[in-house]
């Protein structure tokens, strides 16, 4: 089983527009609402390739209700709150492909809903395969929620991602998960480079084993301790790129707890990733598309030797 966490749960809403015009009305020609937020997000896809998905985080109010109802294939743990789970807009321009996202903020969890959290989320962690740390933190949540979430899950030796930014990111490096999984701008500010190459090594010495950064439309680089290596799609996908960070995460997950070794890992990474940039909402991918495209992203790099050993 595959824990993920979204500990800023939403339903996420998607319009779909002929043509997004500031100060203007729009007739709005579709509209979808899933259960969204990182974790989720990445659950759904790892669901779609097989795999046996727990979700965990917190919900509350009707909003968090709706979210509830439509969880399909994955296993529901999440943890209710008093307050209301936020909502989030994404509105797509048809006519050019461009989606422009609004975000409400989280409920405020109290300090007795995140000790709740944090007793769920040890028992679950220790029947897990693997565990995603995905998205921002609602208010009241501690700065360090993730390096504490990183050490639970490694003092029982399950393999963790972390996905998030700022400051959560900057202390959850130093409780030294797995694999961190930032954009260009947020390894950029956690390291201070906005040299990609640079900025993973930088990475790695704050504490991540292994630092997988995604670069958009240019797909992946990656630093590890077994190599570093470059994946790239054939070709740019045009269409609504939001959760294509999140297919990364769930193809980087689903390969680690399939045993694959780096170079495919990645592969199925980028592949998922430009795959859901075709797909209508977050937390889809073209299936379609993502099989043919898995043998054709290119990976370029290099493995290195085990400390203490050379490459012969």
């Amino acid at each position: 089983m595959i824990l993920t966490v979204t500990l800023n749960t939403a339903l996420d809403i998607t319009y779909r527009v002929p043509a997004l015009r500031p100060h203007a009305s729009h007739r709005v020609t579709d509209v979808t609402e899933r259960p969204g937020g990182k974790g989720l997000n990445v659950a759904r896809v790892l669901a779609a390739l097989g795999h046996e998905v727990t979700v965990t985080g917190f919900v509350g109010g009707a909003t968090g209700r709706v979210v509830r109802e439509r969880l399909t294939q994955v296993a529901d743990a999440l943890v209710p709150v008093r307050g209301t789970t936020r909502r989030t807009v994404a509105v797509v321009d048809a006519g050019t492909g461009d989606t422009t996202q609004l975000n409400e903020p989280g409920p405020v969890i109290t300090p007795t809903e995140w000790s709740a959290f944090q007793r769920a989320y040890s028992e679950l962690v220790a029947d897990a395969d693997a565990v995603a740390l995905c998205g921002s933190l609602p208010p009241g949540v501690p700065v360090g929620a993730y390096a504490g979430l990183v050490r639970t899950a490694r003092a029982v030796g399950i393999p963790v991602l972390l996905d998030t930014s700022g400051e959560p990111l900057r202390r959850g490096v130093a409780a030294r998960p797995d694999i961190i999984k930032p954009n260009a701008a947020e390894l950029a500010e956690l390291t201070g480079s906005h040299e990609p190459l640079r900025a993973t090594q930088g990475a790695r010495r704050r504490g991540a084993q292994s630092v997988v950064a995604s670069l958009g439309a240019e797909g992946v680089i990656a630093a590890t301790p077994e190599g570093r290596w470059r994946a790239t799609p054939p070709a740019r996908m045009h269409g609504n790129p939001t959760g294509a960070g999140d297919s990364v995460s769930a193809g980087l997950l689903s390969a680690l707890v399939e045993g694959l070794t780096w170079p495919d890992r990645l592969a199925r990474a980028v592949a998922l990733s430009a795959a859901t940039v075709l797909a209508p909402v977050a937390g889809e991918f073209d299936r379609a598309a993502y099989e043919d495209l898995l043998g054709r992203v290119t990976v370029t790099g290099e493995a290195t030797a085990p400390e203490g050993q050379s490459l012969t």
